[in-house]
């Protein structure tokens, strides 16, 4: 068989590997708890004239 030649049986192998889903491992969700910050000190001026800065660089 030539390279890129058609394979019907490989075809059908690759479909049914890909149409099994194995789901018992990911089945419950997770849940998390804590808090989450974030700064948000810079402005938006402050954010484009960082960006002029780097983008002339």
């Amino acid at each position: 068989m030539s390279m890129g030649a058609y394979d019907a049986a490989e075809h059908q192998r690759r479909e049914e590997k890909a149409s099994a889903v194995d789901a018992s491992s990911d089945d419950e969700r997770s849940d998390y708890e804590g808090t989450v910050e974030y700064d948000v000190a810079d402005d938006t001026e402050d954010l484009l004239a960082q960006f002029r800065e780097i983008k002339s660089r």
